[in-house]
C-alpha cells in the first residue's frame, strides 16, 4: 500500500515499526510532573508512541508540559498530539516542538479541514507526517479531502469526541458508517488503513471484543490509553503466526501462475501477499 508522505525526519534511533503498519498507538500525557512516564511508555510494547499536549494535559500544565516534551525529544523519538489548528494552544505547541530532534510526526487533534494540515505543515517548515484525528461530524464529512491532502500520513478516529458531537451511541452498528467512511477515504487516497478509537484504561474486559470490531471494519490500528493493552492489540490486529502460515501456503499454491482457477484466485493471492508484506514490515518474519 502506498504511503503519501516521507518517512519521519527524526534522526533518533527508534525500534518501532513504520507508522503505516503500526498497530498500537499509545497516548501518554505530556505531564511535567511525571518524568519517568515517557521512558516507561517508550519501553512498552506499543508500535507507536504519542506524547499528548492536548486533552491528556490540563491547561495549567501545558507550558511546562511543552518544555518537558521538547526536552525528552532531544534524545528520544515520538509523535506528538497537538491542539486544534488555529487555536492559541496549537500555535504554542508548534513553537515548542517544531525543531525537536526526535519529532517523529504530528497527531492533529479535531481535524475538520485539509487546510488545517496545510497550516500545521506551514508552521513546521518541514515535511513531518501528520495523522489527522477525525473527531466530529464535519471531520467525517470532509474525510476524503483530509486524506488526500499532501502531508496526511493516516487518519485516526477520535471516537469519544465524535460521540459527544453527534450523540451516537457506542454500539458498533451505530459507528459502522463512520468507521467505514474513514476506511474508504483512506483507501481512495492511497493511505494506510485508519487508526481506530482508543482502548480505555477501565475497559480491559472489552478490549478483545472492541479490537475485533476494529479489524472487521478494515482498520488496522488502535489508539491506546493504557500501555498494558498494546501487546494484546498488536496480537489481535495481527497478522498472527497462523495468518502468516496460511498466506505462505496460498502464495505457494497460487503464486506460480500455472493453472488459473476461478475469478477469486487473484484477489486471494493478493490478500496473501499483502499479509506477508505487512508481517515483514512489522518484523514478524525475516523475509
Amino acid at each position: 500500500m502506498t504511503v503519501a508522505t516521507a518517512l519521519p525526519r527524526s534522526a533518533v534511533h527508534d525500534h518501532r515499526p513504520p507508522p503505516d503498519v503500526a498497530r498500537s498507538w499509545l497516548l501518554v500525557p505530556g505531564r511535567p510532573d511525571a518524568p519517568d512516564a515517557f521512558d516507561a511508555a517508550a519501553a512498552s510494547d506499543a508500535d507507536a508512541l504519542i506524547l499528548d499536549l492536548e486533552d491528556g494535559l490540563p491547561a495549567a500544565l501545558r507550558p511546562e508540559g511543552r518544555r518537558a516534551v521538547r526536552s525528552w525529544l532531544s534524545t528520544q523519538s515520538a509523535w506528538v498530539r497537538i491542539s486544534t489548528a488555529g487555536t492559541p494552544d496549537w500555535s504554542a505547541d508548534l513553537t515548542a516542538i517544531a525543531d525537536a530532534r526526535g519529532l517523529a510526526g504530528i497527531v492533529l487533534a479535531k481535524t475538520e479541514s485539509p487546510m488545517q494540515i496545510a497550516a500545521t505543515l506551514g508552521r513546521l517548515g518541514a515535511r513531518v507526517p501528520v495523522v489527522a484525528l477525525v473527531e466530529s461530524a464535519l471531520g467525517v464529512e470532509n474525510a476524503s479531502e483530509i486524506a488526500r491532502r499532501p502531508g496526511c500520513a493516516r487518519l485516526a478516529f477520535g471516537l469519544g469526541d465524535f460521540r459527544r458531537d453527534t450523540g451516537v451511541s457506542a454500539d458498533p452498528m451505530a459507528l459502522a458508517y463512520t468507521r467505514g467512511r474513514l476506511v474508504v477515504s483512506s483507501r481512495a487516497a492511497g493511505l494506510p488503513a485508519p487508526i481506530d478509537g482508543p482502548t480505555l484504561k477501565n475497559a480491559g474486559d472489552r478490549l478483545e471484543e472492541e479490537t475485533r470490531v476494529t479489524a472487521s471494519m478494515g482498520m488496522t490500528a488502535r489508539l491506546c490509553l493504557d500501555a498494558d493493552h498494546a501487546a494484546r492489540v498488536n496480537e489481535l490486529l495481527g497478522p498472527s503466526a497462523d495468518d502468516i502460515a496460511a498466506a505462505r501456503e496460498t502464495v505457494a499454491q497460487l503464486g506460480g501462475g500455472g493453472d488459473v482457477y476461478d475469478g477469486s484466485a487473484l484477489p486471494t493471492l493478493g490478500r496473501a501477499q499483502s499479509v506477508l508484506e505487512r508481517a515483514e514490515r512489522l518484523g514478524l518474519i525475516a523475509d
